[in-house]
């Protein structure tokens, strides 16, 4: 059989397994030096320093290829935007810019480019980037206002457009960024780093393509087909059965009553569905998340319950089926807010999927997490600064080790901004950034510590705390305890979990993060361990 005369599956299939491997690293390459390029260029401390950002490849029919290792509750959702830039018909040289929740999109901050790459005039790809913009315009500085009700609130919405047409710069869509938004250098500065990211991927992908021939281009599918194996083999392994959890979320912004989210997940062989029938109807508040956040976070589940060294692509969600009802507060319908459903209750679907599955993976599941990313957004309205972070806490404790101290949990995976970076970039000092004794619930393996962390803000502005967990604590495990709660403070007094307020100079912002739940019970930890314990300062006197 000539080459012609095979189709593309068994072209896939004649890549023997060694250029195969050479290519997967490749293709994984290329996405992880988009992201260097990213980050190296941006100009916000939270794209440079935090690196809050994330990159893949696309094949050119949207299935994605490979991913750097950047941001769960980024990537899962990324497929989603690709499909709404191929309704658009893309040509050679366009870069599609997107951040509509309700087509593409995840929340208004972050920004999404799509770019084709067509190294011979034929489109074989997309190169795409998302990064967390600081602020994207809305009510407050930020663009993460805790009471919005509305999305219109939360900043400027733009649907799949083209910020660069076959080549040439779309002034137009340029300058209506700039004019709402409360740093337009710095987000001019960012989306030119998101440009040269996916440019980076084009140019290496002509090389890949110059260097293996039409090989490259079956590999894509074959890569696909590889993952998608392999995690069937996974779940397989897995005692077929349905599994319920429940869990709630504290309040939306607008009042403090509790949103239950519910989950039915189903395996069956060599796939799983995971259903959020149950969960409550569409919030006012900007809890509401849009389902493509929804499917992030189970992807993330399955990843987590899997073999790890799988590559992550395509092929890792075709044996997953995801669905809510339309209207409830993981599928919400425009114009919802969402700002805090991509933060918040992506951290809660993970939480609730995961206990779902505690019992078909029980040696997989760790106890509860923080759930929460503790976002921390102080700005000015005149639009001179706009500082945004979320904060580490207590990593749950996992079936045979203790959980991790003060770390991004879950379906955030970003750094911390250095207090130097803070304080150089920003008129803000920080005062105290610690673990939190005690915090990590007490078990056979102990949870993770919490963070506080305490920032004097030395000129008016206005402060926004988006944060959960600070009533229903982290899950223990398996006889665990649960993990101490966070609390919020301005000046020293107990403020909401989700709430706005302008402060003077010279005020102060506390946030002291959750713990991670125990795994086992607190009788069965060994005697040097406890030892350790009270050496290393994890618990108090």
């Amino acid at each position: 059989m000539n080459d012609e005369a095979m189709t593309p599956g068994d072209r896939q299939d004649s890549i023997d397994p060694v250029t195969l491997e050479i290519l997967r690293n490749q293709l994984e390459s290329v996405a992880a030096e988009m992201g260097h390029v990213l980050i190296r260029g941006a100009y916000s401390p939270n794209i440079k320093e935090r690196q809050d950002c994330s990159t893949a490849l696309f094949d050119a029919s949207g299935r994605m290829i490979a991913q750097a290792e950047h941001i769960p509750v980024h990537l899962g959702a990324m497929p989603d935007a690709v499909d709404i830039v191929l309704q658009k018909d893309p040509k050679p040289g366009d870069v599609f810019v997107v951040n509509d929740p309700f087509a593409g999109g995840t929340h208004l901050p972050d920004i999404t480019l799509v770019s084709t790459i067509a190294p011979n005039d034929e489109v074989i790809g997309y190169a795409v980037s998302r990064a967390h913009h600081a602020d994207v315009g809305g009510s407050s500085p930020g663009s993460m206002p805790p009471g919005a009700q509305e999305i219109y609130e939360e900043g400027l919405r733009l649907p799949a457009v083209r910020l660069v047409d076959g080549g040439e710069p779309n002034e137009a869509v340029h300058d209506l960024i700039r004019a709402n938004v409360r740093t337009p250098d710095e987000r001019e500065a960012d989306l030119r780093a998101q440009r040269a990211a996916n440019g980076r991927a084009e140019e290496r992908i002509g090389e890949l393509l110059e260097e293996h021939g039409s090989t490259l281009l079956d590999a894509f599918g074959a890569v696909i087909e590889y993952s998608r194996e392999r995690v069937e083999a996974e779940l397989d392994s897995l005692p077929d059965g349905a599994y319920r959890a429940q869990d709630i979320l504290e309040g939306d912004g607008v009042t403090d009553d509790d949103i239950p989210v519910e989950v039915a997940v189903t395996i069956d062989g060599a796939s799983i569905a995971v259903d959020f029938a149950g969960t409550a109807d569409q919030v006012a508040g900007n809890l509401n998340a849009p389902l493509s956040v929804a499917k992030s976070a189970v992807y993330f589940v399955v990843r987590a319950i899997t073999d790890p060294e799988i590559p992550p692509n395509h092929g890792c969600y075709e044996p997953v089926s995801v669905s809510a009802p339309e209207g409830s507060v993981l599928n919400p319908n425009p114009p919802a807010a969402v700002v805090g459903g991509n933060v918040e209750t992506s951290q809660r679907v993970m939480d609730v999927t995961l206990a779902a599955l505690a019992e078909a993976a029980p040696s997989k599941v760790p106890a509860g997490g923080q759930g929460t990313m503790n976002n921390l957004i102080i700005g000015d309205r005149a639009g001179e600064f706009t500082y945004y972070e979320t904060i580490g806490g207590g990593f749950g404790a996992r079936p045979g080790k203790d959980g991790m101290d003060g770390v991004q949990v879950g379906m955030t995976n970003t750094l911390n901004t250095p207090v130097e970076a803070m304080e150089t970039e920003y008129p803000l000092r920080v005062e105290r950034y610690a673990l939190r004794p005690s915090s990590g619930g007490d078990g056979r393996y102990r949870g993770g510590l919490g963070i506080e962390r305490t920032v004097t803000v030395e000129t008016d502005a206005t402060v926004s705390l988006l944060t959960e967990r600070r009533r229903t604590a982290p899950a223990g495990i398996d006889g665990g305890e649960d993990g101490a709660t966070g609390e919020n403070l301005v000046d020293g007094e107990p403020v909401p979990a989700k709430t706005s307020v302008d402060v003077a100079a010279g005020s102060t912002v506390s946030v002291r993060t959750p713990g991670g739940g125990g795994h086992g019970e607190p009788a069965g930890r060994d005697p040097e361990a406890r030892e350790r314990d009270r050496r290393d300062g994890k618990v108090d006197d």
